[in-house]
């Protein structure tokens, strides 16, 4: 048989989607054919402190979400371990301070699929990390999942790109508390009511609120700086259908089928996509979706060619679910939020398309390595005589213009 490759699946982290984020890893690893990879689990702590146990995850283990609870619980764990961004050795530290009764071990690492929710994870910061690490892994790089973990910068590259979006304004935490007023008046002369209230980042409907009254917006903007320094107001489009899609590739991406959420709801909240009805944290509800979506061939056509045309503007890798609202008063589709790491994989858009969770798995490692191999390409070391007899001064004349 051949060699095993090694693949580090790093979850949890200091995110308010932290619990999405691990059942997201759960059901990434159990994807991963075991014949073929080595999993090596890497838990982020609440606080932000790694760890692994690779012997956690053998046989059946992947489903045991109570070592999680018990691990949150405790904040200890046996197997510290951390990732430094050295590309000589690329690989994990485990230890990573050794003493004299324990040495530094370097664990090897093929590559790495990171599965970590919102900030410090789907926001470019841990694929900063890996890129210095010089690994290879899994989505976005660092530009696709800032700009499409904040939901400003992702409106204004759209707009850019023509794709339509939700007229909306923005505000920061700090104009907020110096001059509520004006943000209200501002809000309500430019948008009117009823308005959705977002932090800038996160996902999982954490911190979304709709608001129909001045009241209501008041305590909307409120809930939302609390969880982002900048503050996205969005014209309520009424009646609206949901509809999303997933999409994968690299310079290629083609598009899953689309499905359309449903909800008691006027928009999913954080209950409606994680929350069975027993109240069990189980991912997303399989029950409550319409797969394909009731919609026209035309229409699903045009929702695919949008996800696939904002998936390239956005210069994303690997993979992501766009989130689109159809106005029924006029028919326009606009898209509404973009995911690159989303709630588990987005494996039942690809079931419904033809691929199992392990070939989906499968494809998304083969397109780390493509990505990876196409940086190889490129220049990164530039030798110059520019230190070469140069005085070094701290103002004033001289010293090296760029």
């Amino acid at each position: 048989m051949a060699t095993q490759q090694r693949v580090a699946v790093i979850y949890g982290s200091r995110s308010v989607e932290h619990d999405v984020s691990i059942i997201t890893a759960h059901q990434v690893m159990a994807a991963l054919d075991n014949r073929h990879y080595e999993v090596i689990p890497i838990y982020i702590t609440r606080t932000g402190a790694w760890y692994t146990n690779t012997q956690l995850f053998t046989g059946n283990a992947t489903a045991d979400l109570a070592f999680h609870r018990r691990l949150i619980e405790a904040g200890t764990h046996e197997s510290r371990i951390a990732l430094p961004p050295d590309a000589n050795i690329a690989g994990l530290l485990s230890p990573p301070i050794s003493g004299r009764l324990s040495r530094t071990e370097v664990i090897p690492v093929d590559v790495v699929i990171p599965v970590v929710h919102g900030t410090y994870g789907e926001d470019g910061t841990l694929q900063g990390v890996l890129e210095m690490a010089g690994i290879p892994y899994v989505g976005s790089g660092v530009v696709g999942a800032a700009v499409g973990m904040d939901k400003i910068m992702t409106k204004a590259v759209l707009k850019a790109h023509a794709i339509p979006t939700v007229d909306s304004i923005w505000c920061t935490r700090r104009e907020w508390e110096r001059q509520p007023e004006q943000v209200l008046e501002r809000v309500q002369a430019t948008l009117g009511l009823p308005v959705f209230v977002k932090p800038a980042n996160l996902g999982s409907s954490i911190g979304i609120s709709k608001a129909t009254t001045p009241a209501q917006l008041r305590e909307a903007i409120e809930v939302a700086q609390a969880y982002d320094s900048r503050i996205l107001v969005e014209q309520a489009v009424q009646q609206a259908m949901e509809i999303n899609c997933a999409i994968m590739g690299n310079d290629e991406p083609i598009a899953s089928v689309c499905e359309q959420p449903v909800s008691w709801n006027e928009f999913l909240n954080f209950d409606d996509k994680y929350l069975s009805a027993g109240g069990g944290l189980i991912g997303t509800k399989s029950a409550e979706r319409r797969i394909p979506a009731p919609i026209s061939a035309e229409l699903t056509q045009q929702i695919q060619q949008m996800g696939i045309a904002a998936f390239r503007a956005l210069n994303c890798r690997g993979l992501a679910r766009v989130d689109f609202l159809i106005d029924p008063q006029t028919n326009t589709v606009y898209l509404n939020e973009f995911n690159t790491i989303p709630g588990s994989f987005s494996f039942y858009l690809w079931a419904a398309s033809g691929m199992t969770p392990t070939q989906v798995m499968n494809r998304l490692i083969e397109l780390a390595f493509e990505v990876h191999a196409e940086k190889r390409k490129t220049t990164f070391a530039f030798k110059s005589n520019v230190l070469s007899g140069t005085t070094l001064t701290l103002g004033g004349k001289g010293g090296v213009k760029k």
